[in-house]
């Protein structure tokens, strides 16, 4: 039985590693396909590297973010390899070109992290993800939120619970993370920043938020996406002097910063639920999130971006609440995926 995985940004390497290894141990033969989506090394080849992954099958380097390019590119590797499935994660456009490539190929398509919404219809990521779980023949949900909405959706495809796999990451690194990560944790608190979402980086609106995350007299560290730092540096936006910039650090060390953290402030989907698993308090500069289990948990406080004066306010209230209960899952999904993609696999 073959899987043809696609990935191509952050997130989706880091679902991939447990991912991964639990196919190899079900003696299912993946090929992976990594688009270029994210090419600098610091958001690429640097995860291949700390999390030991196999080299993908299918290095493309397209270093676009552009749908129909990936796309044209993923069709000829499908119709190389035939696979049995086609696996793809998340939201990302990476995750919309894999889906259509695999359509075309008639391909059944596995969707991990199927069923989410945040209900903004304005994210590329919400589009994407809404078409994929249209097309997917297995949905992989997370929880039972996001298989009803599935159900609520008329989607066609199985959805099977499985929790998530980036729980699996984060139980399986978060402890070599403490042993191995390089990053120097300040000795005082200090505040974990990221930004990188294209809303959040169009330069009026970056220069808002930085005023606001400096205004909050915190010290604040921040490693700079390269989509940021373009911005930064074309439009002049300086940050505060509590806002250390620093490059964009690795999985493993980012992990480390955020586990010694008081609190994240972050428009990462990611990162919300690992400073949830890690049990950091998190702001999210978006208006609404996938991830609602973590603010109804009184975990993740949302602060509009276009109006990001409450900002103060909320990293102020922003605590860990000691009774949180387990989200996502127990940190063995990868295993149930599969088994689900062995045991269902198409006629």
């Amino acid at each position: 039985m073959k899987v043809f995985s696609v990935v191509g940004n952050r997130p989706q390497f880091v679902k991939a590693a447990p991912t991964s290894v639990a196919l190899r141990e079900r003696g299912i033969d993946e090929v992976v396909l990594h688009t270029g989506q994210h090419y600098d090394r610091e958001l690429s080849q640097v995860f291949f590297e700390e999390l030991e992954l196999d080299e993908p099958r299918y290095a493309l380097d397209l270093r676009t973010a552009e749908t129909a390019e990936m796309h044209a590119a993923i069709a000829p590797a499908l119709r190389e390899e035939r696979p049995d499935w086609v696996l793809v994660y998340g939201d990302t456009n990476s995750t919309l070109a894999g889906a259509l490539a695999a359509l075309d190929a008639d391909v059944p398509i596995a969707h991990v992290e199927a069923g989410l919404r945040s209900g903004d219809l304005s994210m590329p990521e919400e589009r994407n993800r809404i078409e994929v779980d249209r097309h997917a023949t297995l949905l992989f949900c997370p929880d039972e939120r996001s298989r009803a909405q599935l159900a609520a959706d008329g989607v066609p495809g199985r959805a099977e619970v499985v929790g998530d796999v980036m729980a699996d990451a984060t139980r399986l690194f978060a402890p070599i993370a403490e042993r191995r990560a390089h990053v120097a944790r300040p000795a005082s608190p200090y505040v974990v920043l990221t930004l990188h979402r294209e809303a959040n980086t169009e330069p009026d609106r970056l220069r808002r938020l930085l005023d606001a995350i400096g205004a909050t007299g915190r010290r604040v560290i921040f490693p700079v996406h390269p989509r940021t730092r373009r911005v930064l540096d074309e439009h002049g936006i300086e940050a505060a002097p509590n806002v250390e910039e620093v490059r964009p650090v690795g999985y493993l060390e980012m992990l480390a910063l955020v586990s010694g953290a008081e609190t994240v402030v972050t428009d990462s989907g990611g990162l919300q639920k690992e400073a949830y698993w890690l049990r950091v308090a998190c702001v999210t500069l978006r208006p609404s999130t996938e991830w609602i289990d973590t603010v109804l948990a009184g975990a993740n406080t949302l602060v509009d971006p276009a109006d990001p004066s409450g900002l103060t306010d909320a990293l102020d209230a922003a605590t860990f609440p000691a009774d949180a209960p387990e989200l996502y899952g127990d940190g063995h999904s990868a295993a149930r995926i599969a088994d689900s993609l062995y045991t269902l696999r198409p006629a």
